[in-house]
This record gives C-alpha cells, structure tokens and sequence, in this order.
C-alpha cells in the first residue's frame, strides 16, 4: 500500500532536483517567476500533486517564495550569504546561543580573513583600496554613534568579503551579517551616543587603519593579530549578552520574505 506514496515522492523529488540545479547554475534568474502549473506540467510529465510537492520542497529550502492571489507565482530565490546569516540565526536561536559565543567564533575567523588579505597578490588594487574607502566613511561619521557604527561593521564585513576564499566568505561572512545586526540594533537603541566617547571612538578606527596597513604591506601575521587584538576590545562596547535572535536580521534582507496571504 506505500508503494504510490514512495512513488509519488520520488517523482517530487527528481522535479525539485532538476528545478534546484536550474536555480543554482543561474539558468533561472534571481527574482524570477517560474512558469505556470501547466506550462510546467508540460516540462515534466508528472501529476499535479508530484509538481506541487516539488514546489513545497524548494520553498522548504528557501529556494521558491510562493505568493498566492492574483499575481501570485513562485518566485525564485537564489541563495547567498545573507540567507546563510537567518539560517544559521534561526539555529543557534534555537539551540539558545548566546551573543558571545557568535562574537568568540568571530575572534577565530575574522582575523584569519585579515591574514588572507594581506596574502593576497592583488591586495594593492582589490583589497586595500576598498578597505581605506570603508574606513574613510567611518572617519568623518565618527560623530554620530549610529553611523560610525555602521560604517565601522562594513570594514569588519570587507575584511571577509575580500578575502579571496570563497567557502569563508560565505560561512564567516553569515556571522558577521549576525553581529553587525546585532551591533546595529544597539546603536539605534542608545539614547546618548556619549556612551561611547569620541576619543575611543577614533581609538577603534586607528585600529582599522593599522590592520589596513598591515594588509597593503602584505604582513599575514601582523593583520590578524591586530584584528584579534581589536576585536577583543571592540565587542565590549555593544555587549553579548542573551541569546541570538534572528528577529534582528529584518531589514538586513536575509530572512526569507513572508509568503503573501
């Protein structure tokens, strides 16, 4: 009696492969609409509960936002870093991890990103200039808490962004989109920005410059000690303390978007 609903499975299962591999090559477009049920149907030759299986499977897997009503499809959602980031928070928020253990993991991979940089034999023109960019941002922001905040995380972001390694780009850039959430959160929260003075905050930026020059000098050691240095006081500020919460990603467009009712 199992064997048309091992059937049915399998069926759901080898569209939603297909579909998945289609996605993830780029032959369907980030945003794009799929066909219609019956154009669909056309494609693969199963029935319709196989094909809307598969669609549940791929919306499981956040790769499909269906949207229902009249302009309603299913969308494709190619994934990224920034999904990574909600998954990943959705786990550690249910196993009740705290802040510090994500700000602890990030003492042992940021600084390696630092150390990849500087490795780098196109860091002159792919690397440091970007950084000094970031970092000139933070430099006239520094009056304002929020904004210096802000562009301050986007450095700590770059340093894992222009690594050059691909698999810790995605994986060590999931935690900082985390704590750059979680450091964004508080500065909006903090009503007197005198919280953190100006001098400690230009202390915190000279930090960045060193780690900058460390890299264009092509110093892998010095840049990842100094990055390990500097986040060891630099996570003090916004704290670590309670458990991640995914809800702060909203608006960091990483969590999937709601299915429209």
């Amino acid at each position: 009696m199992a064997e048309p609903t091992i059937q049915f499975r399998r069926l759901a299962e080898q569209v939603a492969d297909e579909l998945r591999r289609r996605i993830l090559r780029g032959e369907l477009a980030d945003g794009s609409i799929l066909p219609k049920e019956d154009e669909l149907l056309l494609q693969f030759p199963v029935s319709k509960p196989s094909l809307r299986e598969a669609m549940r499977i791929l919306e499981a897997e956040g790769l499909l936002r269906v949207r229902r009503g009249k302009l309603g499809g299913a969308v494709v959602r190619r994934p990224n870093a920034a999904n990574v980031a909600y998954t990943v928070g959705l786990v550690l928020g249910s196993q009740e991890v705290g802040l510090s253990d994500v700000g602890n993991a990030l003492l042992q991979v940021e600084p390696a990103c630092a150390g990849l940089c500087a490795q780098r034999a196109d860091r002159g023109t792919a690397v440091v200039p970007q950084l000094r960019r970031v970092h000139a941002e933070a430099v006239e922001a520094v009056e304002d808490l929020r904004l210096v905040t802000s562009a301050s995380r986007r450095f700590h972001e770059s340093l894992v962004a222009l690594c050059g390694n691909q698999t810790m780009i995605i994986l060590a850039g999931a935690l900082e989109m985390l704590w750059s959430a979680h450091e964004t959160r508080w500065s909006s929260r903090v009503a007197d920005g005198s919280i953190v003075p100006i001098d400690e905050r230009l202390a915190v930026l000279e930090d960045h410059r060193q780690v900058i020059d460390a890299i264009d000098a092509g110093d892998a050691r010095r840049a990842s000690d100094l990055a390990a240095a500097h986040l060891l006081d630099a996570q003090h500020y916004p704290g670590s303390s309670g458990v991640v919460d995914p809800s702060m990603l909203r608006g960091w467009a990483t969590a999937p978007q709601e299915t429209d009712r």
